[in-house]
């Protein structure tokens, strides 16, 4: 899925039609970065979720299942109950993978090709060096990195299971896998579309100011109203497609794996 996450990226980072890097559509962004970068050119920033991805899913699935059992001693209803625990566990994971994120979308930026570029931890030496551990360096753009994963998973998570218990099981175990792999891949779609505002908006603070030297995306808000006003409003959906054809479907494998898998854990263990 990372190609699709690269071709995402550098569809937010350009602005509008007068950035000499704008790519005409989607298989426009797929021949130019083959031509100009090679087939390694898909591949840049991928260390960075390699490391980062079996951390970032643990810490979303535990604190997941030990938000929901807080929120059950709470008066919220079950159906909203999921959904919090789902914003409390996008928050958390949100903290745990934004150092990584950082160093990704710069690396993805750069259009140098794979061989040229600097590996994951001299970038992540460069980041650390010109802003340290803070909020202008490894954990620059925290804020719409917290907006990102939670608004996806408060959605991703309250969807899938609410809609999951509101539709009938088969007994068929085929029917049923299809069933669960549906309600899944809608309920990645949804998040996507619901979230990528905050995607948009932290591919810009963290990847390439258009100025060097002078920092024009400073903060999640302020992004987003920038980059609308002078892009327009459709600007903030920018990558979408991309997003849709890596979430959608990997959202649903992802949430029937940790059904199937922690199903198989409680019976057995």
């Amino acid at each position: 899925m990372h190609p699709l996450d690269v071709v995402k990226t550098r569809f937010q980072i350009q602005r509008g039609s007068s950035d000499p890097h704008s790519y005409k559509s989607l298989g426009d962004c797929f021949r130019t970065i083959f031509r100009n970068e090679g087939i390694f050119g898909f591949y840049k920033g991928i260390l960075p979720p390699i490391l980062a991805e079996t951390p970032k899913r643990a810490v979303k699935f535990f604190t997941f299942e030990q938000y929901k059992k807080l929120l059950s001693l709470t008066p919220l209803s079950p159906a909203l109950a999921l959904s919090a625990a789902g914003l409390g566990a996008g928050l958390t994971e949100a903290v745990v993978v934004n150092p990584f994120e950082v160093v990704k979308v710069s690396l993805q930026a750069n259009r140098d090709a794979f061989k040229e570029q600097p590996s994951s931890f001299a970038q992540a030496r460069r980041v650390i060096n010109s802003g340290g551990f803070g909020l202008q360096g490894l954990n620059k753009g925290l804020t719409s990195t917290l907006g990102r994963h939670g608004v996806f998973n408060m959605i991703y998570f309250g969807f899938y299971f609410n809609v999951k218990d509101a539709i009938p099981t088969s007994p068929d175990p085929t029917l049923e896998f299809l069933r669960k792999f549906t309600i899944g891949l809608v309920s990645g779609t949804i998040s996507s579309c619901v979230n990528i505002p905050f995607d948009v908006a932290k591919s810009r603070i963290q990847g390439p100011q258009p100025v060097p030297g002078e920092i024009k995306y400073r903060t999640c808000f302020q992004t987003m109203a920038l980059v609308s006003r002078e892009e327009g409003y459709m600007a903030l959906y920018k990558g979408l497609v991309p997003k849709i054809m890596r979430l959608g479907p990997g959202g649903a494998v992802m949430l029937l794996v940790y059904e199937y898998v922690s199903g198989w854990l409680n019976k057995n263990w």
